[in-house]
């Protein structure tokens, strides 16, 4: 019994051994996470693939952060990606699509209070060509469209929300149309004429008096009723 189950561990040795040699043929290099799964790998051609989490160190007095999420087969982030803080917290929920942010992206202060909300468009840099609108100098018309290359790129698209991050109240929201604003801060208050203050009408006393003293200089009234 002793010596099937020393077979067995020697066996599993063999298999782990060769696994971690198969992996180490396929990938130029990977990374073993705590629970054991294989991460951060680059395939033998130089492109990253699958799961990635990433470490940022500060920079320049920026805080850094660790994120972490998929890469496709052709090395590109696709799907939803997280980044937290040095400690764990939550700082952006953001998706992906041909490595450009597409749909909602979500981010997050410090201490996990939500301060914004992105909506994105992400191109297919596949399809060979994209038509692109052109608006007139100074105003949100479209004037024309243009044919061109597509490419891997974003474009802001759709509506931008900003918040209060303590209240959660929303302050603001913007709306874009690739790359352009086309209506900016909805939510503020449609601004009113100043409503003018009405004077009070004078009494008959006050007139008389006003009549008798007609450019008399230092001419006073005291506020009793006599003249």
């Amino acid at each position: 019994m002793k010596n099937f189950k020393t077979k067995l561990f020697v066996l599993a040795a063999i298999l782990q051994a060769g696994a971690f040699l198969s992996a180490d043929a396929q990938y130029k290099s990977f990374k073993i996470s705590v629970k054991g799964d294989t991460i951060n790998v680059v395939n033998k051609d130089g492109i990253k693939q699958g799961k990635w989490v990433i470490s940022m160190p500060e920079l320049r007095g920026n805080p850094g952060y660790d994120e972490e999420g998929m890469y496709n087969k052709k090395g590109e982030k696709e799907g939803l990606w997280r980044k937290y803080t040095a400690e764990g917290d939550l700082l952006a929920v953001e998706n992906y699509l041909h490595d450009g942010k597409d749909g909602l992206q979500q981010y997050y202060t410090f201490v996990g209070n939500l301060e914004r909300e992105e909506s994105w468009r992400a191109y297919n840099p596949d399809a060979p060509y994209d038509t692109i609108a052109i608006y007139g100098t100074g105003s949100n018309e479209i004037i024309d469209y243009k044919i061109v290359k597509a490419e891997t790129y974003s474009v802001k698209s759709g509506d931008w929300r900003y918040y209060d991050p303590e209240s959660g109240q929303l302050l603001r929201t913007e709306k874009w149309e690739r790359n352009v604003l086309v209506l900016p801060n909805t939510n503020k208050p449609v601004a009113t004429a100043p409503t003018e203050k009405k004077k009070p009408e004078k009494t008959a006393e006050m007139l008389e008096w006003e009549r008798k003293n007609k450019g008399k200089k230092g001419a006073i009234r005291d506020g009793r009723t006599g003249l």
